[in-house]
């Protein structure tokens, strides 16, 4: 992927991400539209290649907000953190 193509899939991820208020189908659609201009596994070369490695492969997950007590319990953990871990001034 040359420059121009980095800035410009950069450009899309960050307009149409759905952690940032983005379609999810649009941006599913443009991950595909991206997705054809890389090389397939057969063509890459290299010694720490696996071709049986598809993580980069699967499909987009759109997850859920937290539920309330949760999202609750990760701000006492973040706030005792913080506290603990004061950074000098």
């Amino acid at each position: 992927m040359n420059e121009q193509e980095r800035s410009e899939f950069r450009a899309f991820v960050r307009e149409h991400h759905p952690d940032r208020g983005g379609d999810p189908e649009v941006f599913v659609a443009g991950l595909a539209r991206f997705g054809t201009a890389r090389p397939a596994a057969d063509d890459v070369d290299g010694p720490d290649h696996d071709p049986s490695d598809a993580r980069y492969d699967a499909p987009v997950e759109v997850v859920g907000p937290l539920p309330f007590p949760v999202r609750v319990g990760v701000a006492l953990i973040r706030t005792w953190h913080r506290r603990r871990h004061r950074r000098v001034e």
